[in-house]
C-alpha cells in the first residue's frame, strides 16, 4: 500500500506528458512559425511533469 502514490504519480505524469504533447502539436499546427518556441516550452513542461515521479519514488523510501 505504501507504493500506491508512486503508481498514481506515474499515471499522472504519463497523462500530463500526453496532454503537453497533444497541445504542443495543436499549437504548432495553428502557428507553424512558432514551432521552435512551442517545442522548447513543451520540453521544459514535460521534464517538470516527469520530475513528479522522482519525488514520489524518493518519498516511498
Amino acid at each position: 500500500m505504501s507504493n500506491l502514490h508512486v503508481g498514481l504519480a506515474g499515471l499522472g505524469s504519463a497523462i500530463g506528458v500526453g496532454l503537453i504533447g497533444a497541445r504542443a502539436a495543436e499549437a504548432t499546427g495553428r502557428n507553424p512559425g512558432a514551432a521552435g518556441a512551442v517545442r522548447n516550452v513543451a520540453i521544459i513542461f514535460a521534464a517538470l511533469a516527469e520530475g513528479i515521479i522522482f519525488f514520489a519514488i524518493y518519498l516511498a523510501k
